[in-house]
């Protein structure tokens, strides 16, 4: 069984993604137009979500575990993407959070 220890650069980077897009999403509610920030929030907020159930799952050594990095490398991506679009420091910094995030998790993939 794997567990902590075998996926622990990948929990580590779900929860440093998972911090970050919390951070962005609270720091969007702050913009001036905040209505135009209303996607970036609701994936910030998806992305933190299955980013911590991730962690959790790896940490149990759980089956699903693979399973569900393959779904939080695709929200970190769509999450990234959304984030790029926007050229204020949170957005930008969580951008990159969930770019390296994707590639962590895809690297449990092929593990």
């Amino acid at each position: 069984m794997n567990g902590y220890h075998f996926y622990k650069d990948c929990i580590d980077s779900c929860l440093r993604c998972a911090a970050i897009c919390n951070h962005c999403a609270s720091a969007c509610t702050e913009e001036k137009d905040v209505a135009m920030m209303a996607q970036c929030i609701r994936l910030d907020m998806e992305c933190a979500a299955t980013c911590y159930a991730a962690a959790q799952l790896m940490s149990l050594g759980s089956t699903y575990a693979v399973q569900l990095c393959s779904v939080c490398a695709d929200i970190c991506d769509a999450c990234a993407a959304e984030c790029g679009k926007h050229s204020n420091e949170h957005c930008r910094e969580c951008a990159e959070a969930c770019k390296q995030c994707a590639d962590a998790c895809r690297k449990m993939l092929i593990s």
